[in-house]
């Protein structure tokens, strides 16, 4: 899976902050719990023991996808994309066939998703399906429960 992934600087920098704070506060902790229930003997039947080191494998199973994020990171400025047509870092406003009021997403990378607040990845399907358009178009997407359509109301960059 060498896909690259792209994201802003910001996001680059939020992964990799949360990559630092999981290897120097976390897995230290871990360690300590680790090395605090060797101390008492027999591992065989040492709940905390086996406790510490399924957090261990749990959290540096994180620690690799999110080196892995980072290793096929690309860095893009949305500022540089195409204006007038939906890219990476676009805000596009949308409405979907037969909704009541119209949508908001912004395109982004990993580590600056957030569902809620309109910010989804630009890797998604939805986002897939509005890559390219412009003002006007009409766009069918198929998500993963059904296939919608939506009309591109403006699409901008902040």
């Amino acid at each position: 899976m060498s896909d690259s992934i792209p994201m802003t600087r910001e996001g680059y920098n939020k992964i990799r902050a949360e990559l630092e704070r999981l290897e120097t506060e976390e897995m230290p902790v871990i360690l300590e719990r680790l090395a605090n229930a060797r101390a008492e003997g027999d591992l065989s039947e040492n709940a905390e023991y086996h406790g510490a080191r399924e957090s261990q494998g749990l959290l540096q199973a994180k620690i690799n996808e999110l080196k892995g994020k980072l290793g096929r990171a690309t860095i893009l400025d949305p500022a540089a994309m195409p204006k007038g047509e939906v890219r990476f870092g676009a805000t596009v406003k949308v409405q979907r066939k037969g909704g009541k009021k119209p949508e908001t997403y912004t395109l982004v990378g990993a580590g600056e998703d957030d569902y809620d607040a309109g910010k989804i990845l630009v890797t998604s399907p939805l986002a897939q399906g509005f890559l390219g358009k412009k003002k006007g178009e009409t766009v069918t997407v198929q998500l993963p429960s059904r296939t919608t359509e939506f009309t591109v109301l403006d699409v901008s960059y902040e």
